[in-house]
């Protein structure tokens, strides 16, 4: 019996919607002051003004992960009805320009817009962030080292972000392509120890590419605000369902890779090169196409690699009792496809940019209900 608990918390960003135009709506400050009422510090403002973050409370079972998401979308989507406006969860909104949407007048977002200039004005987009608690700083470098290897398939199952600025990309998660501009970005280099770590973000304060370590935005890194490690790889998950899985799955990868530290379990490093190219591919094609298969290195198809995936977790799943629901609504993902690829399903069926935000709006809100 591990003493780790591996606590579970779930950071969600939303988009604000004008049920007219369906443009995104700088609306935050109202709904935020709502929503505050009823959810406390649980949502807070984000970069933009048409933007809004939920997170959860430190949780330890699933079923606690899945009540928390259905009250806080409900809330904040309540909010925002009593402002006119909807909620939408999804990497990228379809055809909105970042152009019209203002920075949230706070001092961190403001000093990002002034440092980073054209990336901050082009950032609109959303991710969904997955604490995991590990209280031992030192092991959770080592698995850290481990579980890089496994977000690309964390990304191909999530991807919900094709289309941008009225335009499909042709990836399954633009919202990917957009986040890699930035200097601290992307999967994180292994590190020998945690002093190595701790080395490297001084450097990086030193040499001003940060201001503090919470500025360090890996898709795999040690919170500084908690005890633990926190992926930043997905994109905002359409339904509860979706984040119910992620938030399973990383749980799981992050237990498993901490029991092989413990047994001492053969391990090499993967090079950068190639953990940048299965993003990449996870990013371009989502599950419509052949992945990286980091043990090998070679291609093979999405399904199977997800697969690998779940064999990799399912000793970890059935302890926390949550293999029959991880597994099968990974398998269902696989079947039906990902965000990406049923909000295509709706623009090709549909012709209209406007249907694919209202396929949004509905998806984001199902199973809120009481």
């Amino acid at each position: 019996m591990t003493q780790e608990e591996f606590t579970i918390g779930v950071e969600e960003e939303y988009q604000i919607i004008d049920p007219d135009s369906r443009q995104l709506s700088p609306s935050a400050l109202p709904i935020l002051e709502r929503a505050k009422h009823i959810l406390g510090e649980r949502v807070q403002p984000e970069l933009r003004l048409s933007q809004i973050e939920i997170g959860t409370p430190v949780c330890h079972t699933l079923p606690e992960v899945r009540g928390h998401l259905q009250r806080l979308r409900r809330e904040v989507m309540s909010a925002a009805q009593q402002e006119g406006k909807q909620i939408a969860s999804a990497g990228t909104h379809p055809f909105s320009h970042w152009k019209e949407q203002p920075v949230t007048p706070k001092e961190r977002y403001q000093d990002l817009a002034s440092d980073y200039q054209q990336l901050t004005r082009e950032q609109t987009i959303c991710g969904c962030h997955v604490h995991v608690g590990l209280q031992d700083r030192d092991i959770a470098i080592q698995v850290m080292n481990r579980a890089r290897v496994w977000l690309a398939p964390l990304l191909a199952l999530s991807a919900s972000s094709p289309f941008w600025l009225d335009e499909d990309t042709g990836y399954a998660s633009f919202r990917t392509e957009i986040w890699g501009r930035w200097p601290i970005s992307g999967p994180p280099q292994p590190f020998t120890s945690l002093q190595e770590h701790a080395d490297l973000a001084q450097a990086l304060i030193a040499i001003g590419a940060i201001e503090d370590t919470t500025k360090i935005y890996w898709d795999l890194r040690l919170s500084e605000r908690f005890s633990t490690i926190e992926t930043r790889v997905a994109d905002a998950c359409m339904t509860i369902d979706d984040a119910v899985m992620l938030a399973g799955l990383t749980r799981a990868i992050i237990r498993t890779c901490y029991e092989q530290v413990l047994q001492q379990v053969d391990f090499t490093p993967v090079r950068q090169e190639v953990l940048r190219v299965a993003q990449w591919r996870a990013a371009r094609y989502g599950l419509s196409e052949k992945l990286v298969d980091l043990s090998s290195p070679q291609l093979i198809p999405a399904q199977d690699l997800i697969e690998k995936l779940l064999q990799f977790t399912k000793e970890a799943l059935d302890a926390t009792g949550d293999w029959e629901e991880v597994s099968s609504l990974a398998r269902q993902t696989i079947q039906r496809g990902n965000s990406a690829t049923r909000q295509r399903e709706v623009y090709q069926s549909t012709g209209s940019m406007k249907s694919v935000v209202d396929f949004l709006v509905t998806e984001t809100a199902r199973d809120t209900s009481v």
